[in-house]
């Protein structure tokens, strides 16, 4: 089934568009729809003109870089920790331009308040996070100046670091490394991370949502160009051959396939609602259900992942002659989390799964929902109102959060295999496709919602994208 509608919209898309053609005009008017709606219309604009903006400060050089240094030392490290960091950065690293850190800093220092809360360690922080509003404006508040101090750190780090790297030319990165240079760096790159972390709250609040991921997702599509044009050219130069071509566009279609096949899926449970009489009405009497998605955190562990996982590796990177008791450490870690190693493959794996669960823990509450649907007469067929109905939603989400956490874990890890095993340009990594889905498929129902919401088609004539459901007892 799944096979068949994959070739109906590959020809859909292959084919000119004909305006005289139903299809052509629904996907047309669903497109001119956007811009009908003066609401929507507005937060596209305003997010398309921020992703601009980043985009233009991605590509400001920092003074006193010697850029053929630099684009000599990607070269050679693409497929390495300086690769993946340049990904998160949509391209600054490799330009060093004043967006190079990205919003690295802002993502550490989420993960940290998470985990904070998460583990109860901090009182003050559990008194915020029930104080509703205005205390999400305090811990948000909090985030951005942990944001400044990792970013201090962190800008502090690299700029010493890239004074140190050695290029394969054998050409200094930096031409004058004084110490008036390191602060006016140091303090360029945080400004930038602070400026990036601004723009994304702006999309956020002002835009379509999901400011963060949309500018983390903005540079990974930045690249999607490049590494297409690449294949092409060293299909023209015979260095890979056609079949070889044909083989990587049909592997990073059926990742695809099945990464918005798993995306949308989702366990509904459900729910009745027993009959009450008010006066002379009758309340109640419907049925409902409480929808689990299988990848209930989306691209939030992938990102969490990859953050802490960087941190060893950067230390290392930018520390390679750090030794304890005389042990070559720096050089192990080195060896021990390069992408192709077991070691890299199994930790990846395990935070991946860790941080699926941990999203989970603070986000979905099974004895608040149990106690909510008690109040309002709701129940679960055959399960007692109350801590039943709670233990039974909390077995449930947690056999779904392993299955989609191990689905995660695999297309994060596998794919990254057969992209070194094959030579891919790194845009075909499964962490990059696991962003660039998930982002997309939320943006979609956000602009979904807001033209429904106002009485118009969504993007499908059948209405908005809708998950697919199955039962797990």
């Amino acid at each position: 089934m799944y096979a068949s509608v994959l070739i109906d919209f590959i020809r859909f898309l292959d084919r000119p568009i004909n305006p005289n053609d139903n299809r052509d005009k629904d996907m047309l008017k669903s497109l001119s729809d956007i811009f009908r709606v003066p609401e929507l219309r507005k937060k596209v604009i305003f997010t398309l003109l921020i992703i601009v903006a980043y985009r233009i400060g991605a590509t400001v050089p920092i003074p006193g870089i010697n850029s053929e240094a630099v684009k000599s030392l990607f070269a050679a490290q693409s497929n390495g920790l300086l690769g993946f960091l340049d990904m998160f950065s949509g391209g600054a690293l490799n330009r060093m331009s004043v967006f190079s850190m990205g919003i690295m800093p802002y993502i550490n220092a989420s993960i940290i308040m998470s985990l904070l809360q998460g583990a109860h360690i901090i009182p003050y922080l559990d008194r915020l996070a029930k104080e509703g509003e205005q205390g999400r404006k305090k811990l948000t508040q909090i985030t951005r100046y942990g944001t400044i101090v990792l970013g201090a750190i962190q800008s502090f780090g690299l700029t010493m670091a890239i004074t140190k790297l050695p290029t394969p030319s054998g050409i200094p990165i930096v031409v004058d490394p004084s110490w008036s240079w390191i602060a006016l760096t140091g303090t360029t790159l945080v400004t930038g991370t602070v400026l990036i972390m601004w723009l994304g709250e702006q999309v956020t609040e002002r835009g379509i949502g999901n400011g963060i991921s949309i500018i983390i997702f903005s540079g990974i599509v930045e690249r999607l160009p490049h590494a297409v044009m690449s294949v092409i050219k060293l299909v023209q130069m015979e260095e890979l051959s056609i079949l070889f071509a044909l083989t990587l566009t049909a592997i990073v279609a059926a990742v695809l396939i099945i990464v918005v096949w798993v995306e949308t899926a989702q366990r509904r449970i459900p729910i009745h609602y027993a009959k009450k009489m008010v006066g002379r009405k009758t309340y109640g009497g419907q049925t409902s259900f409480l929808p689990i998605k299988v990848d209930q955190s989306g691209v939030i562990a992938v990102i969490f992942s990859m953050s802490i996982l960087s941190a060893p590796l950067t230390i290392a990177q930018f520390a390679p002659d750090w030794t304890m008791f005389g042990y070559p450490l720096a050089k192990k870690i080195m060896e021990w989390f390069n992408g192709s190693s077991v070691i890299y493959s199994l930790v990846y794996a395990f935070l991946v799964i860790f941080f699926c669960y941990f999203y989970n823990s603070i986000s979905f509450n099974p004895k608040d929902l149990a106690e909510n649907m008690k109040k309002s007469g709701g129940f679960v067929p055959g399960i007692r109102p109350g801590e039943p109905t709670s233990n039974y939603i909390q077995k449930v989400l947690e056999r779904v959060t392993l299955g989609g956490a191990l689905f995660v874990a695999a297309i994060a890890v596998l794919p990254d295999y057969l992209r070194s095993a094959m030579s891919a340009p790194f845009f075909f990594g499964g962490t990059s496709l696991l962003i660039v889905v998930g982002v997309a498929l939320d943006t979609v129902g956000q602009i979904e919602s807001h033209l429904i919401m106002r009485h118009y088609d969504g993007f499908m004539k059948e209405g908005r994208i809708k998950g697919r459901w199955f039962n797990i007892k």
